[in-house]
């Protein structure tokens, strides 16, 4: 039903003229430590087509990407990987599809959700998944484009990573919690443009209702609100915390003018500290 659902909201979504679509995080599966393993998919690698059956959530990422001649950033999904020898890892797994519906990026979630604000919420990630070990940028028509998931936003050493490989854009697909959620969703995808002087865009799963929670006492709340941000920190549109499509115009000439105009990045002073990308070691 989920795969079938996104389906249909990324078509309703194109039906206004659109380049790219973006996803949020968990689309496919309960947001939980146990649900992780039992909805994993073997996800295709960068140049690989997805297999309908073992990767039923990437291939209709796929299609649709085809389909609308679009690039799609699948907010993620839980992936399984036999390594080996035999184990099994799970990783939380963000798919980058180009208009010919070709597998062009890949990002596993980095830095894992593993929190505990005593007497507000304890998750733990790790519980289930493992955690990747690369930086993903994908170069499109309009600049090369960052990828992170959720926790990975609290980390401006990765972004700076991308920024330093070129970006005009990062895009975190995210879920936070009704904790973090008003406190640091929005703050953190402000900071990451403005640091680096770039859009942000961010996509949350819509919340779930009241009734629902009730019913499903372990369920996970996301905070919602999916932005836009410009490089100069504005908030270029946001949506609300119910299932909501938002569209935006955005003028990628905005990155190189705040850039000429405050260009902090050539005033970095190396000499007394440095961010090191170990791909350029």
């Amino acid at each position: 039903l989920n795969i079938e659902h996104v389906a249909s909201v990324i078509s309703r979504a194109c039906i206004v003229p659109t380049d790219l679509v973006v996803l949020p995080e968990i689309w496919n599966s309960p947001y939980a430590t146990s649900a992780f393993p039992v909805n994993a998919e073997v996800v295709p690698s960068v140049g690989q087509q997805p297999d309908p059956i073992s990767s039923p959530s990437a291939s209709m990422l796929c299609e649709q990407a085809k389909s609308h001649g679009v690039y799609i950033v699948g907010g993620s999904i839980p992936e399984k990987e036999i390594d080996g020898s035999g184990n099994t890892k799970i990783y939380n797994t963000c798919l980058v599809i180009n208009p010919k519906g070709e597998v062009v990026g890949k990002h596993r979630k980095v830095h894992l959700f593993d929190i505990n604000v005593p007497g507000k919420i304890a998750f733990k990630e790790s519980d289930s998944l493992t955690a990747g070990a690369e930086v993903c940028v994908v170069d499109t028509p309009w600049g090369a484009i960052g990828v992170g998931i959720c926790y990975d936003i609290r980390f401006p050493e990765l972004a700076m990573i991308m920024r330093g490989r070129g970006c005009k854009m990062l895009v975190y697909p995210g879920a936070f919690n009704m904790v973090t959620g008003p406190a640091h969703w929005e703050l953190l995808q402000r900071a990451r443009a403005v640091d680096n002087q770039l859009f942000v865009i961010s996509c949350s799963p819509a919340r779930i209702s009241s009734g629902e929670s009730v019913k499903i006492p372990t369920a996970y709340i996301a905070w919602g609100h999916s932005s836009i941000i410009s490089p100069w920190g504005q908030v270029v549109k946001n949506a609300g915390h119910e299932e909501e499509t938002i569209h935006a115009d955005l003028d990628l000439d905005e990155v190189e003018t705040m850039r000429a105009n405050i260009p902090c990045w050539s005033q970095k002073r190396n000499d007394v500290y440095e961010i090191i990308d170990k791909k350029k070691l």
